[in-house]
């Protein structure tokens, strides 16, 4: 199997069920398979991992009000088309 067989947009997407480990077996195994080769996407990995061991730890209340609406809007018009 090479790097192309799983592309790395396609990682990006699929990360979040690779974590959760809500990813079927077969699937799981080709994505690791591409990680073990792909240095971007073990790095991109790994800052996930990261910001979800930081801000894993935050308080929903530590966040003003302010921030979680602005992170909203800009989370909404990213996905927009």
């Amino acid at each position: 199997m090479s790097v192309e067989d799983v592309r790395c947009q396609e990682v990006v997407e699929i990360l979040t069920d690779f974590l959760e480990g809500a990813m079927p077996p077969a699937e799981r195994i080709r994505l690791e398979q591409h990680l073990a080769m792909c240095e971007g996407c073990m790095n991109y990995l790994d800052q996930l991992r990261t910001t979800i061991h930081l801000v894993g730890g935050l308080d929903k209340e530590a966040v003003p009000p302010a921030a979680v609406a602005e992170l909203l809007e800009e989370f909404r018009a990213w996905k927009a088309p």
